[in-house]
């Protein structure tokens, strides 16, 4: 059996969030809408689901047109069985997380994050698997006290530490 590997770069804007996970069931995407809606008033995102059987189509929701689009041609050019893609704005990942790992058809997340990501596919006769993302760039040193100074301040900036 032939197995070619493929890599596909999420195309978004810097400032936007994405998630990148797999699910069992086509009702993820209204589940997954259900969730992120009532755990962020007022949350922008999009959001799409590459179905894998039946007539194998993106299923797509969202409360933001720009980020649902994005999902949607995101998840197109994915075209991996049951994946699905989340695009954030205004929030971070870390805010909808917990919630979307209790979603009863969700098996796993590969990543949350803002940094570039390419997926890294193999496509067989059958279909494509996602084994795994490049997340970011290679780390480039140890933290030094100047740096462990501007965590701690990035973190309070962001809200998620006392000062």
């Amino acid at each position: 059996m032939a197995v070619n590997l493929i890599s596909v770069t999420v195309q978004k804007p810097d400032t936007v969030n994405v998630i990148l996970g797999q699910a069992h069931f086509i009702k993820t995407v209204e589940d997954l809408h259900e969730t992120l809606v009532s755990a962020v008033p007022g949350i922008a995102f999009g959001l799409a689901f590459c179905e894998s059987s039946g007539p194998c189509l993106v299923r797509w929701s969202g409360t933001d047109q720009e980020l649902t689009e994005l999902a949607r041609s995101s998840a197109k050019a994915i075209g991996a069985g049951h994946s699905f893609i989340i695009f954030l704005r205004n929030c971070y990942p870390i805010n909808v997380l917990p919630v979307i790992r209790q979603v009863p058809e969700v098996c796993s997340i590969y990543c949350a994050t803002a940094n570039p990501v390419e997926i890294i596919l193999a496509e067989t006769p059958q279909g494509r698997g996602i084994l795994g993302v490049v997340d970011g760039e290679v780390s480039k040193g140890i933290e030094q006290e100047e740096d462990i100074t501007a965590r701690k301040a990035l973190l309070r900036k962001f809200g998620y530490k006392l000062q």
